[in-house]
C-alpha cells in the first residue's frame, strides 16, 4: 500500500507550528537556536523544543529539526549535546547538509531518522542513492529540477527512500541555496543562516570616472532586480507532483507570519485532498493564495523553462491583510483580538480550518464594557462582535486593501 503523501510545513516559532497543525500539516519543520538555516526566526530553545515536540505529537504531526548549515571547525564542538537533546526531545527527524554532521547524528542520536537537505544539491539518483547507503531515508532534492527528472529518480532509487519537494514559497537564485553573494558583501553568512539576501536589493552601473553618478541597467526609472526570483507555486499541479513519485510536498517559510503558515497549509491541504480522491482543484484553495502577501508565483523549474524573475520590484504583493483573530465564540458573541484597523459595517473574510473561507457582516461591534464602537483602532485590543454566525475560535478575519 503507498504512503499517503505528507503535507510539510513550516514552523519559526511555537504559534507558528500551532497554525500548521490547526490547519493541517502532517509534519513541521522547524531550527533549535544553531545550525538551522534560518537565524532570523525566532526558532526553539531546549525547552520549546520539547514542548514542540510533545504538542505536535499529540496531534499526530511529525516534527523535522533543521541542522542544514555548513558549520566550521569551532562550530563542531557544540554538535553533539545539540544532537542529543534533540533526540531526547523526541524529534523525529534531522535535516542535514554536511556529511561530518550526519556522521555524528549516528553516533550521538541513532535513534532519529535523516534527511539530506535541499543544500546538499541532489539533482541525480545516484547521488540519492549514495546518501540512502550513508543511512539517509529521505532527500530534500534540489529546487532546480523539473517533474520528469524527479520521476526518473524516483524510478531509480529504493522504494523506501522518500521525496520531499518544495511547492511553494520565495526561491533563491542560486543554485539549491547555496549563496555567497551575503557573505561577500555583507559578512553575513547564508550557509549558516545569516543570509541578508542582497538578490532583492535594487542594483544599477557606476562608470568608475562618475563617482556617485548611477545608470540604470534597463529604461525604467525603477531601476531593475536582476537577481530577484519569483515565488514558487505549485497548487494547481500537484497530481503530477505526486505521479512523479513525490512524498511530501514542503511549503517554505519559517521567516514568515502565523497567518502565513495557517493560510498556506489551509490551502494545500484541501488541493492535496483533491489530487490524492483524483477531483479538480478546489477553486477557493487557489484564491486563498492570492490573500496572503508575496511576490509574482511561478512554476520554477518543474514545467521546464519559464521566467523566474520578476524585475520590477522586490516588494510583495499585498491585496489583503488580518483585521483581528477570534478567539471564542458563545452565546452570539464572538471575541476577537484586533490585528489591524477596521470599522463596523464593514464586510469580513474569514478563513477557517479546512472550511471554504465565508462572507461575514461587522455590524455590531461593542468593546469589553459593552459600549458600541464604530471601529477597532487599538492594537490588539478585544472586540465583541454581535452575529449569528459561529465563528471557529483561531479563525483569521480579513478584509481586501483598496
Amino acid at each position: 500500500m503507498k504512503k499517503r503523501p505528507e503535507l510539510l510545513s513550516p514552523a519559526g516559532d511555537f504559534e507558528s507550528l500551532q497554525e500548521a497543525v490547526r490547519y493541517g500539516a502532517n509534519a513541521v519543520y522547524l531550527a533549535g537556536k544553531e545550525f538551522g538555516m534560518r537565524a532570523a526566526s525566532k526558532n526553539f530553545g531546549d525547552e520549546e523544543l520539547i514542548e514542540a515536540v510533545r504538542f505536535a505529537h499529540a496531534h499526530g504531526v511529525k516534527v523535522y529539526l533543521t541542522c542544514n548549515t555548513i558549520p566550521r571547525n569551532e562550530e563542531l564542538q557544540r554538535i553533539p549535546e545539540f544532537l542529543e537533546k534533540a533526540q531526547d526531545a523526541g524529534v523525529d527527524a534531522f535535516i542535514m547538509t554536511d556529511f561530518g554532521v550526519m556522521e555524528m547524528a549516528k553516533k550521538y542520536a541513532p535513534k532519529v531518522a535523516l534527511h539530506i537537505s535541499t543544500q546538499a544539491g541532489v539533482a541525480n539518483y545516484a547521488t540519492a542513492n549514495a546518501f540512502y547507503h550513508l543511512g539517509a531515508s529521505r532527500v530534500v532534492l534540489a529546487r532546480e529540477l523539473s517533474i520528469p527528472e524527479i520521476a526518473e529518480i524516483r524510478a531509480n532509487i529504493p522504494e523506501d527512500l522518500e521525496i520531499e519537494c518544495f511547492v511553494h514559497g520565495a526561491m533563491c537564485v542560486s543554485f539549491s541555496g547555496r549563496c555567497l553573494l551575503s557573505n561577500y558583501l555583507t559578512g553575513r553568512d547564508a550557509n549558516r543562516g545569516a543570509c541578508a539576501q542582497p538578490c532583492r536589493w535594487k542594483y544599477a552601473l557606476c562608470e568608475e570616472t562618475r563617482p556617485g553618478k548611477y545608470f540604470p541597467i534597463e529604461e525604467d526609472k525603477e531601476g531593475t532586480y536582476l537577481l530577484n526570483s519569483k515565488d514558487i507555486c505549485m497548487i494547481d499541479h500537484l497530481p503530477q507532483l505526486l505521479e512523479a513519485g513525490v512524498t511530501s510536498l514542503k511549503i517554505e517559510g519559517r521567516a514568515k507570519s502565523p497567518y502565513y503558515v495557517a493560510a498556506v497549509t489551509n490551502a494545500y491541504r484541501r488541493a492535496l485532498e483533491d489530487a490524492v480522491n483524483g477531483a479538480p482543484l478546489t477553486a477557493w484553495a487557489e484564491e486563498e493564495l492570492h490573500k496572503i502577501s508575496h511576490r509574482e508565483y511561478s512554476h520554477g523549474f518543474y514545467l521546464g523553462k519559464e521566467p523566474g524573475q520578476t524585475l520590477e520590484s522586490s516588494g510583495y504583493v499585498r491585496e489583503y491583510e488580518v483585521i483581528a483573530v477570534c478567539e471564542s465564540y458563545e452565546n452570539g458573541i464572538a471575541v476577537l483580538k484586533q490585528r489591524n484597523r477596521f470599522f463596523a459595517g464593514e464586510t469580513a473574510d474569514v478563513m477557517e480550518p479546512g472550511k471554504a473561507p465565508y462572507l461575514l457582516p461587522l455590524t455590531e461591534l461593542y468593546d469589553e464594557a459593552g459600549e458600541s464602537l464604530q471601529n477597532a483602532n487599538h492594537a490588539e485590543m478585544k472586540v465583541l462582535l454581535k452575529t449569528d454566525i459561529p465563528i471557529a475560535p483561531g479563525a483569521f478575519l480579513r478584509h481586501k486593501l483598496s
